[in-house]
């Protein structure tokens, strides 16, 4: 069974995590070249000293990752499992999941975003963070997966760009969603941290020569 517990053993520090993101983000945008088909994105000014890395992939499907001064939040939403409040008889989070959930970091959750019409409680089915001084990420205690599920609370495909940092894994992700073949060099360099050059955009996505200020906001 692969859960949120997994998922923690498998994340990097925060600024570790806040730069692969925003490489994620350069990525998608490059190989789009239209911020409306992405499905990664990054804001570095998301609220007042909020920055964002965010997946949503237009299915019902989305995870925020978010980065404050108190620690860091993440927050991951998938729609058909169990745990979703609305697979629940009382339209409710999932016990356990954000119970734990540290003062500084709670009202983030608050979020109108994370809110659908109708539930009073916010879409999450995953749920971790790292307050400044842990050295590890946490997760609530108390949470009693379903035992029939590989996957339960999503968090498996979810964040699986986030625990598998390879460039393979974001090769094989981005050539099945765009359809097309991604030069595993080109995908390397931004990984890195590297700034794209004419030379990695035209490898990236051939019929354009967009940067990434769409959708990574500096």
């Amino acid at each position: 069974m692969s859960t949120v517990r997994e998922t923690a053993a498998l994340l990097p520090d925060p600024d570790r995590l806040r730069a692969h993101l925003r490489a994620l983000a350069v990525l998608d945008s490059t190989i789009a070249g239209d911020p409306r088909f992405c499905t990664y994105t990054y804001d570095a000014d998301w609220g007042p000293g909020v920055e964002a890395g965010l997946m949503d992939n237009g299915s019902g499907d989305d995870f925020s990752v978010l980065f404050t001064p108190a620690g860091v939040l993440i927050r991951g939403f998938d729609h058909e499992s169990e745990m979703s409040p609305y697979g629940t008889d009382d339209a409710q989070v999932w016990p356990g999941v954000i119970d734990d959930v540290p003062e500084a970091l709670r009202p983030l959750l608050d979020e109108p975003s994370f809110f659908d019409e109708g539930i009073d409680v916010p879409g999450v089915t995953a749920c971790l963070w790292r307050e400044p001084g842990d050295t590890a990420w946490q997760t609530g205690a108390a949470i009693l997966f379903p035992a029939d599920r590989e996957d339960p609370d999503g968090s498996g495909f979810l964040f699986h760009l986030l625990t598998d940092r390879s460039p393979e894994a974001a090769q094989a992700h981005f050539e099945d969603y765009y359809e097309r073949s991604i030069p595993l060099e080109a995908i390397r360099h931004v990984l890195a941290g590297h700034p794209l050059t004419p030379a990695i955009t035209t490898a990236l996505n051939p019929a354009t020569e967009v940067t990434a200020a769409a959708t990574v906001k500096p």
